[in-house]
């Protein structure tokens, strides 16, 4: 299971993650890829964010059963705390 959140970003890019992702809200795609179609399109929506930003959520074998990835700016920042990842809110 991927989510990716994108804010700020062109509108071009966001009709391009309609191509393999739903959109239920407007800048939060959501979607079950494979691990190099999720990378592929997190290196896109990381290059073409401009001046926004993006934070993807994706299950991986990890304690708390998923991985938290931010880029560019972001309202939230996430920060490790001896393994788990936490959600700071500035």
């Amino acid at each position: 299971m991927v989510v990716l959140i994108l804010e700020c970003v062109p509108p071009g890019l966001r009709g391009e993650l309609t191509r393999w992702l739903l959109e239920p809200k407007t800048g939060v795609f959501v979607g079950r890829v494979s691990a190099m179609v999720r990378e592929r399109l997190w290196t896109k929506a990381c290059a073409e964010a401009e001046m926004g930003g993006c934070v993807m959520v994706h299950t991986c074998n990890s304690e708390q059963g998923f991985q938290i990835r931010c880029s560019g700016k972001t309202s939230r920042m996430v920060e490790d705390f001896e393994g788990l990842q936490l959600i700071r809110v500035p």
